[in-house]
């Protein structure tokens, strides 16, 4: 029993915790035994909060119990990335300079969460500083991925992704600045969704690049990214950066007709250089929707040709610059690969980054041309399925590869324009799952959403899940 309440979504379990057939208590108590049972393995969390999370659990149950039930999200434990602030809790980054930080304030989404009813129960595995797609942390130990211990979960929210995955958490909450959300997501087969820059607050959050950095959703359904982002978006005046734009109904969004959507597929760019499988199982999620209803439409979006460029420069040198007086003092302090990233990003000339910036504006024409004619755009969010932890290079259709180099190549340009963009799984390849990714148009988190749902409930996955069996036999 236990096993199967922690398995469950926020949409299957909110009515049961409304309706007083289940408790709060009930369902942390499972999330936590899950957690208990296969973090020694998985290494998803870093901190975990269990005598916090059964007394918020009992204080929700009293809530419900006298009719103070505040929504969906009430009484649902979750864990999230460390690296949203918690006042008057250690919060690490997956640093080793901030083992010990204690904000003196919540973060906006913590504290959207918590007004909520919210049961917290600890914080989640991450790539240092938020700078990489492995989750190999130095200080805290590699997150592994559910799927096969042997490979990554992706990153930087690769503990979200296993968690969530694992469930270990009902939901989570992810940062990306370069593919952070999506990348996992796909990694572990879940829902990740990047909403439009500016449409979440990063209130309380740490950057990575002020410019790229976006907030969202990793769940295991698309209605429970929908319920999520309905409690979290919105303005908020402590970020400069958020959009003073209403949010939509989300879930009223999430409906299984397609016909009127119209479906923008690249060829040159988000089909170019993709592993067999993955490339197949994405054009069989774009056949399922047209069989739906749906249409596609080619597109071309010249200036994508140039979007890795304007990616690295922008993230490299913002990065570098909230790290410097660090790298400056404490240098021996960060993870090897963070640091040599950091040093690279000192190298970065004002003309470089002022090209990028070019560069990004003329992205946002093209794609804008784009949504004149289409709805999404639908990709893979990855070309591969995760490679081993520790490997560097890979084969991609024969040919070797550099993983860096290659990682964020479908999912950096969502950042550079800031585009909503979701990632949803479409099959597995060789026994890892595979994700699609469907981007929108500024502020249309429905539309993507909608997309989502539609697919969704095709079940691409045919109800393919982690053999957890695997991981609790595993030696740790």
């Amino acid at each position: 029993m236990r096993h199967e309440l922690a398995s469950q979504s926020i949409e299957t379990l909110a009515p049961l915790l409304r309706d007083r057939e289940i408790s709060p208590v009930e369902i942390t108590e499972a999330v936590l035994h899950q957690t208990e049972r296969y973090n020694k393995q998985i290494n998803a969390y870093i901190q975990i909060d269990a005598e916090a999370a059964i007394v918020a659990a009992k204080n929700a149950e009293q809530e419900i119990m006298n009719g103070d039930y505040r929504g969906p999200l009430h009484g649902i434990p979750m864990a999230l990335k460390d690296i949203f602030y918690f006042k008057n809790e250690v919060v690490t980054m997956g640093s080793k300079i901030h083992k010990d930080f204690v904000p003196s304030y919540d973060a906006t989404v913590v504290s959207r969460l918590k007004e909520a009813g919210v049961i917290f129960t600890g914080k989640l595995n991450m790539h240092e500083y938020a700078w990489g797609a492995t989750t190999t942390n130095p200080h805290f130990g590699p997150c592994r991925n559910p799927w096969d211990l042997e490979k990554i979960p992706g990153g930087s929210s690769g503990g979200s992704g296993a968690a969530v995955a694992a469930d270990m958490t009902i939901a989570s909450l992810g940062t990306d600045t370069g593919g952070s959300i999506r990348i996992p997501s796909s990694a572990c087969g879940i829902v990740g969704l990047k909403p439009t820059h500016g449409r979440v607050s990063k209130y309380g959050c740490f950057p990575l690049a002020w410019s790229l950095d976006h907030i969202g959703p990793m769940t295991k359904t698309v209605r429970d990214a929908a319920i999520m982002l309905e409690v979290i978006a919105g303005y908020d005046d402590k970020d400069p950066t958020c959009a003073n734009i209403p949010a939509a109904s989300y879930t009223a969004a999430l409906t299984e007709d397609v016909n009127d959507l119209v479906i923008g597929v690249n060829e040159s760019y988000f089909f170019h250089d993709v592993d067999a499988n993955v490339e197949k199982l994405v054009r069989q999620g774009i056949q399922t929707l047209t069989e739906m209803g749906a249409k596609v439409v080619p597109i071309e979006i010249p200036s994508l040709e140039y979007a890795a460029f304007a990616e690295m420069i922008t993230i490299t040198s913002e990065a570098s610059a909230i790290h410097h007086q660090n790298l400056v003092d404490r240098s021996q302090d960060f993870g090897d690969d963070v640091r040599i990233l950091l040093e690279l990003g000192e190298l970065v000339s004002a003309v470089d980054y002022l090209q990028a910036q070019q560069i990004r504006h003329q992205l946002n024409l093209d794609f804008a041309k784009a949504f004149q004619q289409v709805d999404v755009l639908i990709t893979p969010t990855l070309p591969f399925t995760p490679p081993l932890i520790g490997q560097t290079s890979m084969l991609l259709n024969g040919k070797e590869i550099n993983f860096l180099d290659h990682v964020i190549r479908f999912t950096g340009p969502e950042n550079l324009t800031g585009l909503p963009a979701i990632s949803v799984p479409c099959g597995c390849s060789d026994g890892m799952p595979v994700g699609l990714q469907i981007i929108g148009a500024p502020f249309k988190e429905d539309v993507i959403l909608h997309a989502a749902y539609a697919l969704e409930q095709a079940d691409l996955m045919n109800g393919q899940k982690p053999d957890l069996n695997k991981v609790k036999n595993a030696s740790s």
